[in-house]
């Protein structure tokens, strides 16, 4: 078992940049996960350093067209190759043929997330010793203000048990990742532009105002505190 406070004090003391260097120095058998602008700063640093990650996206089937285009863009521009999971089929036909295609505006959205999202997820971490993920503290205080760069996942179960997760940027702000984006052009989502600030399903998605919560556009019909879809549980230790 790794000693977690000595390696989040060790890992607290170094940039981004320098986290993913020495969490790819100290562990093997790794994944990183793709959707949006975080992630792709994370690629963005592993790959100039030469890392060569290992990277997966999860592919809904709801996703918005600019989505799509933004996950070959990213593939074109490292010249890399991101694993596509989708749902298992009959489950999901099951769910739509009993509840229809929108049954999440009326039973909440963890029913359709665990299908799209989280079963996918589940069977490739179990591949894995640990994951790499974009989540920061200041998307949400409600659901990810307690993050650590490194602990034990809480939801799921990797080859080794025990499954780590590592966060990072979870101490950067959203003015970081944008200032490191625009600096060094790295390719993003087009709906960024329209006031899109967390981007998931379109359904699920709209653009917020200025000065709401960053994931007040997800799930806006649920309460804050229920604004994750299973795939980061903040119960994870440290």
């Amino acid at each position: 078992m790794h000693d977690l406070p000595t390696l989040n004090n060790k890992l607290d003391a170094l940039q981004p940049k320098e986290i993913i260097k020495s969490i790819y120095m100290d562990f093997d058998n790794l994944t990183l996960s793709f959707s949006g602008a975080e992630d792709v700063v994370l690629i963005d640093m592993a790959c100039k350093q030469g890392l060569k990650p290992n990277v997966f996206t999860l592919d809904t089937g709801r996703l918005h067209p600019q989505t799509y285009q933004f996950l070959q863009a990213v593939m074109e521009h490292y010249s890399i190759n991101i694993q596509i999971l989708t749902p298992e089929s009959t489950a999901l036909k099951r769910l739509t043929d009993k509840k229809g295609l929108f049954s999440f505006y009326q039973d909440g959205h963890q029913e359709c997330c665990g299908l799209r999202k989280v079963e996918p997820l589940k069977n490739h971490l179990s591949n894995f010793s640990g994951w790499i993920t974009g989540q920061r503290k200041d998307q949400s205080l409600t659901t990810r203000g307690a993050l650590s760069i490194v602990e034990v996942d809480a939801t799921f179960i990797g080859i080794e048990s025990n499954l780590l997760k590592f966060n990072p940027l979870c101490n950067w702000t959203s003015e970081q990742v944008w200032l490191y984006i625009r600096s060094l052009e790295v390719p993003y989502n087009s709906l960024h532009d329209k006031g899109y600030t967390s981007i998931g399903c379109e359904p699920c998605t709209r653009a917020i105002l200025p000065h709401q919560d960053p994931r007040e556009g997800r799930w806006w019909w649920e309460e804050s505190d229920k604004k994750e879809c299973g795939l980061h549980s903040k119960k994870s230790s440290s």
